[in-house]
């Protein structure tokens, strides 16, 4: 069983356990739809190597800075 720590897996400039936990969840499902895995892994569970992948910086999330309306 592959163990990956919480700590290599959260950015230092945003540490969003939440945000991790949906990066992952998504990553998994794509792979679960046939998508390509982007790290070399022995491991057979989506989850497991959507974080492998998250570790290996090969997927992250960005925060999107919201545009201030002009007012009218």
């Amino acid at each position: 069983m592959a163990y990956i720590s919480v700590e290599k897996l959260l950015k230092k400039e945003n540490p969003s356990l939440y945000k991790l936990v949906l990066t992952a969840a998504t990553r998994a499902n794509e792979l679960t739809q046939g998508a390509t895995p982007l790290v070399e892994t022995t491991s057979k569970k989506v989850s497991t190597v959507a974080l492998e992948e998250i570790a290996g910086g090969k997927v992250w999330y960005e925060i999107e800075k919201k545009s201030k309306k002009a007012d009218s």
